[in-house]
């Protein structure tokens, strides 16, 4: 049995795999076939581009050697603009130049130099006449016409001198001198053709390809080795041109090469195509023979079983135990299927929420919510409505109160309290944590818009009062508008979250958001700063309108109607602004404004629940503050003593040792607190004070006395002249000396 099944097994896969390869045998030939060749013609014009920019790259190169030391040396355009005779040392250096020329580049034949004016022509080997000369032909067929042919001439044949027995292939080229478009005569460049057919033949590989070079006319300007035997043509695969010459390079495969080549290929590939066929046969017996093992063995299993509990007891084994073995075996397995697959959809439903809240990936989003949700008849046109529920203080009570286990458990049962009250108020909502502090739930309206906010209004004081009373929590909830569709959730969770940043100033624990209010305004921050020195100046200045100010603040507060987080940081500069404006008169005024008790009085006002708790424990901390700071005030008599430094300064300006700590130890004050008090009072510093009276005195000095500027340093302070001058002019704009001749001046001529 088990070998018939084997059998069946093999055979019937095993004609279609035959057929199958044969198929793929015949189409890799033909495939391979025809990749080689394009493979073979893609080679040969790259090899063939290689050698036409290699050719290319020479002549030009050789060009431009020439044309830049003709262009770098001045004696070239010495030797053109020259109007008699040309000069002997000219003659000479230019000539030598050509000589170095043809050293430097083994495919320059010869360069010279034809003068139209006095028809003269010099080489490398020096002045000679056109008459007579061996490439005269030559030039006079070039300067027949008034403008010289320019650019690359057909290849010539080309005699150096009378005693040259076979004439040189040459490749010409004319430029107008002097360079760039001179009239004077012109420049000849001739390059070895033997030169760039040795480079030619260099590159070509002679048993395999050929290359062949024709001319703009079609006349064959060069055959690659055609020295050699075996240069006959095969299969043309290629042709370029080289605009420069006006030459074509055409390329190919000689004769019998290419094809041999690929009947090469094709025969390896049939020869491995058929080791492959044979190496599939046996891998297919193998793996079918592999393939019945394991059912082989299973039934040697179970035939073993079966005949050891033969053994052991005279009854027949139940075959249903094994099966119900079996079956129990399988529900377990499936029993940890289902638990995954139900964690696996809280996940998504977990994820559709959060979608739903940020109107991201809402494909078949309709789909989703009846597969996912809990809200039964969502379609694409039902209403929404988000509310949000934070949890008030929880750090300071809810973290502080309970361990991480029952604030688990606490927002598990939050959530069923949420769902429950939910259904006894007739709605269908769906409620998850979208933060540490905060719950969304998602409503599916079923009424007007006015009905369903009326409904969850109730739904909301239900679940605040319970809550508060079982659980020992208390909750804020913000309501947002309703929203048309899956895609509006969005900005119906905004609004609920725009409310939810406004605790302060919303009187209650619920709030609901109305049209458009999830839009936030810009902070006007200047207005507010100015409104903030307004209430700092009052206060410095020990008026009583600074409490009318506060107020004013906390009114703008409300209609402007901010943030929690936007009031709390306005409040934190105030008093960071009102500390240093007054923190200087006294250590007890610095120790009551220090970074200890301002954080003290920053963790009070961030404990506030409403606008007004804020303003109570603002009050009380100013008001505190100003007994404070108009007792100390009232004890310095500030101004007084103000006025008597600046007296005493104009009396001892010339002290060079007057400075902030003299003041100090002379007044018996700080001097952080001397020099806040002459900026509050004169709206300057005190050093731009003294230096005032100082170049004041200086001033007088100089226009109306002949002291030295020594003297006049010491009189009005300062050790030396040096730094008096250096003082002097970076407030007058001028050194001393020029102050003192233009006041004379003036004294002069009036």
């Amino acid at each position: 049995m088990f070998r018939t099944w084997y059998r069946r097994l093999l055979l019937s896969y095993f004609p279609i795999f035959l057929l199958t390869v044969t198929i793929l045998i015949f189409a890799s030939f033909v495939f391979i076939n025809d990749i080689s060749r394009m493979e073979t013609k893609k080679a040969d014009r790259i090899s063939a581009s290689y050698l036409r920019d290699s050719v290319d790259r020479t002549i030009k190169e050789a060009e431009l050697s020439v044309l830049e030391a003709v262009e770098r040396t001045d004696i070239y355009k010495l030797y053109f603009n020259n109007q008699g005779e040309p000069d002997q040392g000219t003659v000479y250096a230019v000539a030598q130049s050509l000589r170095n020329m043809m050293k430097e580049s083994s495919y320059i034949q010869s360069v010279y130099l034809y003068d139209r004016v006095h028809g003269s022509v010099l080489t490398e080997s020096g002045l000679k006449e056109l008459e007579g000369f061996f490439d005269e032909d030559w030039i006079k067929a070039m300067t027949s016409t008034p403008v010289v042919p320019e650019g690359w001439q057909p290849v010539r044949e080309y005699n150096s001198d009378q005693f040259q027995r076979t004439p040189i292939r040459v490749l010409t080229t004319n430029k107008a001198m002097p360079l760039p478009f001179g009239s004077g005569g012109m420049l000849v460049i001739n390059i070895k053709m033997s030169a760039v057919e040795q480079l030619i033949d260099s590159m070509v590989n002679q048993q395999l390809s050929f290359m062949t070079i024709l001319d703009s006319s079609g006349k064959t300007v060069y055959q690659a080795h055609s020295d050699t035997e075996g240069a006959a043509h095969g299969k043309l695969l290629n042709t370029l041109n080289l605009d420069r010459n006006g030459w074509t390079f055409a390329s190919g495969i000689k004769a019998g090469n290419l094809f041999n080549w690929v009947s090469v290929v094709s025969y390896l590939w049939v020869a491995i195509a058929v080791g492959t066929v044979v190496c599939a046969i046996l891998y297919l017996i193998y793996v079918t023979r592999r393939n019945y093992k394991p059912i082989q063995v299973i039934m040697n299993r179970i035939e073993g079983h079966q005949i050891r509990m033969m053994d052991q007891s005279t009854d027949r084994p139940d075959e249903m135990m094994l099966i119900d073995g079996v079956l129990e075996d399988l529900i377990n397995h499936m029993t940890d299927y289902d638990k995954k697959s139900r964690e696996n959809l809280l996940l998504q439903r977990s994820k559709l929420f959060t979608d739903l809240l940020h109107s991201e990936r809402l494909e078949q989003v309709t789909q989703r919510l009846e597969e996912l949700s809990p809200l039964t008849g969502a379609e694409a046109s039902s209403r929404f409505m988000v509310v949000l529920a934070e949890i008030n203080r929880y750090e300071q009570v809810f973290e502080d109160r309970y361990t991480r286990g029952d604030q688990n458990t606490l927002k598990f049962a939050l959530m069923n309290v949420f769902q429950e009250l939910a259904r006894n108020a007739e709605l269908q909502g769906w409620a998850e944590w979208v933060g540490t502090e905060r719950a969304a739930i998602l409503f599916l309206a079923t009424g007007s818009d006015e009905e369903m906010a009326a409904r969850i209004r109730i739904f909301t004081e239900d679940c605040r009062s319970w809550v508060e009373q079982n659980l020992r929590i208390s909750l804020s909830f913000g309501i947002g508008s309703a929203a048309a569709g899956p895609a509006k959730i969005r900005e119906s969770y905004a609004a609920a979250e725009y409310v939810m940043q406004h605790k302060l100033l919303i009187y209650g624990d619920i709030a609901l958001a109305e049209s458009g209010e999830a839009r936030q305004p810009l902070l006007e921050t200047y207005k507010y700063l100015q409104m903030i020195a307004e209430f700092v100046k009052h206060f410095r200045m020990s008026s009583g309108q600074w409490r009318e100010q506060l107020e004013r603040i906390f009114e703008a507060f409300e209609q402007d109607f901010l943030k929690d987080e936007e009031i709390r940081s306005l409040i934190q500069a105030m008093l960071q602004m009102l500390g240093r404006e007054v923190a200087v008169m006294s250590e007890q005024l610095q120790d009551e404004l220090s970074a200890e008790n301002a954080q003290v009085r920053l963790k009070q006002l961030e404990e506030a629940e409403a606008i007004h708790e804020v303003k109570a424990i603002l009050f009380e901390y100013v008001t505190d503050l100003f007994r404070t700071y108009v007792s100390v005030s009232e004890t310095k008599s500030y101004r007084a003593m103000v006025n008597e430094m600046k007296d005493y300064i104009e009396e001892n300006f010339a002290n060079p040792d007057l400075s902030l700590k003299h003041l100090s130890d002379r007044f018996q004050v700080s001097g952080k607190y001397a020099s806040y008090l002459f900026k509050t009072e004169f709206k300057m510093k005190f050093v731009d004070f003294l230096t005032e009276l100082r170049m004041k005195e200086a001033e007088q000095l100089l226009a109306e006395t002949d002291y030295s500027l020594q003297d006049i340093a010491l009189q009005v302070g300062y050790a030396n002249a040096i730094s008096f001058g250096r003082v002097f002019k970076r407030i007058a704009g001028i050194t001393p000396g020029d102050y003192r001749s233009s006041k004379r001046r003036e004294a002069s001529r009036t």
